[in-house]
């Protein structure tokens, strides 16, 4: 049975309710990490030649400053959130056009084979280990033979004096950032709750290797985020 919080109604509500403070406080509380993470999630992929590229789990469209880096001006980003409110901030005026669905990324249904590029920054956490393996399909399907694809997530280290430390400050000292930017800090609680869940990328990277993609698990600084990265067999 799936858990109440993976429930996409779940985890609608969750970022609608955040989407007010989430941009400051995820940049504050990070000490700017998740931005360098977003930057070398894009790093090295083809973008100059990318025609498409699909977003999964696209928030407020924060790592379209790092694609923004590489994509041409005739490149087309196709970012999809569950979230309306997160959507709704989404920053307008990029060089290249942007289309922003609203819809639960497994149900969503776009086409098969039509992205270049896949990628996806900090979602992961919010989809349980079945889902992971529906998202790993999905991801299948999006991309074209030869297409590249890329995630990022929050993760818990593997060494205990980091774990410690880490998941402290995620758990009590993140909700209390909140707080203090008027969100509501048991909201913020739950993204310490997810990412414990989660672990790492380890099982996703396997689920993505099972649907028929190339690719390994990627770590950053000391794994406090992991992630998946790889290439749809030509």
């Amino acid at each position: 049975m799936q858990i109440a919080r993976y429930d996409p109604e779940s985890v609608r509500k969750l970022f609608d309710d955040m989407a007010s403070t989430y941009g400051r406080v995820n940049l504050i509380s990070s000490f700017g990490f998740t931005a360098r993470w977003r930057h070398k999630v894009v790093a090295g992929l083809p973008l100059a030649s990318a025609d498409c590229v699909v977003d999964l789990m696209s928030g407020m469209g924060e790592l379209w400053r790092s694609l923004s880096e590489g994509l041409p001006a005739s490149a087309r980003v196709v970012g999809v959130d569950l979230s309306p409110e997160m959507a709704r901030r989404t920053r307008k005026g990029w060089h290249f056009s942007v289309d922003v669905a609203v819809a639960d990324v497994l149900a969503w249904d776009p086409g098969t084979a039509s992205a270049d590029v896949v990628v996806s920054s900090f979602g992961l956490k919010t989809f349980d280990r079945e889902q992971q393996q529906l998202l790993a399909h999905k991801v299948a399907e999006l991309l074209k033979p030869g297409g590249v694809y890329s995630f990022v997530e929050i993760s818990v280290p593997s060494s205990r004096p980091v774990r410690v430390v880490y998941m402290f400050y995620l758990k009590r000292v993140i909700p209390w950032i909140g707080r203090l930017f008027l969100g509501n800090p048991d909201c913020y609680r739950m993204l310490g709750v997810y990412t414990e869940a989660f672990g790492d990328a380890a099982h996703f990277t396997r689920c993505l290797q099972a649907a028929g993609l190339e690719g390994s698990a990627v770590s950053y600084f000391f794994g406090c985020a992991t992630g998946a990265r790889g290439t749809k067999p030509a």
